[in-house]
């Protein structure tokens, strides 16, 4: 069992930078993929990036890549969003999610509640 927290979001200015924080408790976390998700108001929920393991393979979706950081803490089992050059659409509920590494919503079987990301224009 892996439980995931996620923290950091709020309301930023476009252009600004933001860094989201999953904590996760289980044994299994320091073996297991890590991943974000985003979904929009009206919107499907997708990939945003992911994470290995070991945390030295990463993924992003092309509409963050150069902008956004993925990274993990496997001492501290926690993994990070960090986003910078926030644009308007990037405004969701960003959620955290362990699995297996992957972009589809079926990598992953365990999610977080989300936290809330608004970028004002």
């Amino acid at each position: 069992q892996v439980h995931l927290v996620e923290s950091g979001g709020r309301l930023v200015q476009a252009g600004g930078s933001l860094r989201l924080s999953c904590a996760a408790s289980g044994r299994t976390f320091s073996n297991r993929a890590m991943g974000w998700f985003r979904q929009a108001p009206g919107k499907e929920r997708e990939f945003v990036a992911g994470i290995n393991w070991s945390g030295d393979i990463t993924d992003y979706a092309a509409s963050v890549k150069g902008r956004v950081t993925i990274s993990r803490d496997n001492a501290k089992n926690t993994v990070y969003l960090q986003m910078n050059s926030l644009k308007p659409e990037d405004t969701a509920v960003y959620y955290c999610a362990a699995g297996y590494r992957g972009s589809s919503r079926g990598s992953y079987d365990y999610w977080g509640q989300g936290t809330q990301v608004t970028v004002s224009s």
